[in-house]
C-alpha cells in the first residue's frame, strides 16, 4: 500500500471513530434525560438521516413538537419502511391535534399489517377525535385481534353506554374485569352503568370499589351519596356528599342537599344549619329552598322564623300558590289568637278564590269559628 493510501485509509479510519464517539456520547445524553444537549451532538452526526429518529424523540421528550414531527417526517423520507418510527409519528400527530394526518399514517400501517390491535386502536382514538362514526369498527378490531386489550374494551363499553345499550356495556366491562380486577375504567363504567339502570345496591357496590382502590373524585362521592339516599342509608349520603363537598367548599347546592339529607333524618338541627349556609352562598335563592327551610324550621316548632322564610321564598316567586298555603298553615299553628289565624285564611281565599285549597280553607276557617264560639260560650259561663 503506497503512503498516500494509507494516509488516507487512517483519516476514513479516524473520522469513522470520531463519528462513533459522537453518537455514542449523544445516545448516553439522551438515556440519561439530557435531551437539549442530546440534541446538540446529534446535530455534529454526518449522517443525519440516521438520527433524524432519535432527535425527533429528544424533541418529544421536551415538548418541542414542531421541531419533532419535522424530524420525524426526515426520517421516515429516508427510511419509509420504519413501521415503528411511522406509529410513534402517528401518535405524536394524534396528540398534537394533526388527526387527519395521522388517520392517514395509521391507514398505511394497517394497509401492511391489517392484524396490529394497537393499530386499530390508535386508528380508532383519531376517528373519534375526528367525529368519524366509523371508530368503533376500529375497537371492535382491535379487540378481535386481542380479547385482553383493555383500552379497546373500555372503548367498546362506554360507547354501548352511551348509546343506552346497558347490558352490552356491562358484558364488555365483565369480560375486561376477568382479566384486571383492577381496571378503574371499567370499574367505573359498571358503577355508573348500574346507576342509569337504577340499581343503586350495585352500584354502591362499584363506586365503594373505586374508593377502596384509592381513587376519590367530586362525581365519585356525589353518586355514591344518591345511590345511599336512594336506598334510604341518610347516614351514608350524608358522609359521602360532606366527601364530595371537600372539591368544593363553596358549592352552595351541595350544602342544600346535604341539609335535606339531615331532613331525611330527622335531624332538624343540621338541616336547619345546611340549608342556611346555603342560601347564603345562592346569588339567586330559589323558592323552594326557602321552603324546605321553611319545612325544617316548622319541624323544630320554629314557626315564626319559619315564616319569615316562607315570605322570602314568596318574594323569589310570587306565582307560587302552594308556597302561600304553607304559609297560612304555618301562621295557623304559630298565632294564639284564633281571629287572627282566622283573618289568614280568610286572606288567603280573598286572593285565591279558585285555587284547589279552597275546600280545606273553607272548613279550617268553619273549624275555627265553631272553636271561637265555644271558647266565648264557655267564657260567658
Amino acid at each position: 500500500m503506497t503512503r498516500p493510501a494509507l494516509i488516507f485509509l487512517l483519516l476514513i479510519m479516524f473520522r469513522t471513530e470520531a463519528q462513533t464517539s459522537v453518537l455514542n456520547f449523544a445516545d448516553s445524553l439522551y438515556a440519561t434525560g439530557n435531551y437539549s444537549k442530546a440534541i446538540e451532538h446529534y446535530k455534529l452526526y454526518k449522517t443525519p438521516s440516521e438520527v433524524y429518529n432519535k432527535m425527533a424523540k429528544s424533541y418529544v421528550a421536551i415538548g418541542n413538537y414542531n421541531e419533532a414531527i419535522n424530524n420525524f417526517e426526515a426520517y421516515i423520507a429516508a427510511n419509509p419502511n420504519d413501521a415503528l418510527i411511522k406509529f410513534e409519528y402517528a401518535i405524536l400527530l394524534s396528540q398534537t391535534k394533526k388527526n387527519k394526518e395521522a388517520s392517514v399514517v395509521f391507514k398505511d400501517l394497517l394497509n401492511v399489517d391489517n392484524k396490529n390491535p394497537n393499530y386499530h386502536y390508535q386508528l380508532g382514538l383519531t376517528l373519534e377525535k375526528m367525529n368519524d362514526s366509523t371508530f368503533i369498527n376500529h375497537f371492535r378490531s382491535a379487540f378481535e385481534l386481542d380479547s385482553t386489550h383493555q383500552k379497546a374494551i373500555y372503548k367498546i363499553a362506554k360507547y354501548f353506554l352511551q348509546k343506552g345499550k346497558n347490558q352490552l356495556a356491562e358484558d364488555y366491562a365483565d369480560i375486561g374485569l376477568k382479566t384486571y380486577e383492577n381496571n378503574l375504567e371499567l370499574i367505573s363504567l359498571k358503577a355508573q352503568n348500574y346507576y342509569l339502570k337504577k340499581n343503586y345496591k350495585s352500584a354502591a357496590v362499584w363506586f365503594e370499589k373505586l374508593i377502596a382502590l384509592g381513587e376519590s373524585s367530586e362525581f365519585i362521592h356525589e353518586q355514591l351519596s344518591f345511590c345511599y339516599y336512594w336506598l334510604y342509608n341518610f347516614e351514608k349520603a350524608i358522609e359521602q356528599r360532606q366527601l364530595a363537598l371537600k372539591f368544593n367548599p363553596q358549592n352552595a347546592t351541595a350544602i342544600y342537599v346535604i341539609g335535606t339529607y339531615y331532613y331525611e333524618n330527622n335531624d332538624f338541627v343540621n338541616s336547619e344549619k345546611y340549608i342556611k349556609e346555603a342560601l347564603e352562598l345562592m346569588d339567586n335563592p330559589l323558592d323552594a329552598e326557602y321552603s324546605k327551610l321553611a319545612v325544617v324550621l316548622n319541624s323544630q316548632k320554629k314557626h315564626d322564623e319559619a315564616i319569615a322564610a316562607l315570605k322570602k321564598a314568596i318574594k323569589e316567586n310570587p306565582e307560587n300558590i302552594g308556597t302561600e298555603f304553607m304559609l297560612v298553615l304555618t301562621k295557623d299553628r304559630y298565632y294564639a289568637d284564633i281571629d287572627s289565624r282566622i283573618e289568614a285564611y280568610e286572606d288567603f281565599k280573598r286572593r285565591f278564590a279558585s285555587d284547589p285549597y279552597a275546600q280545606y280553607i273553607d272548613a279550617r276557617i268553619s273549624e275555627l269559628k265553631n272553636e271561637k264560639f265555644v271558647k266565648e260560650g264557655a267564657v260567658n259561663d
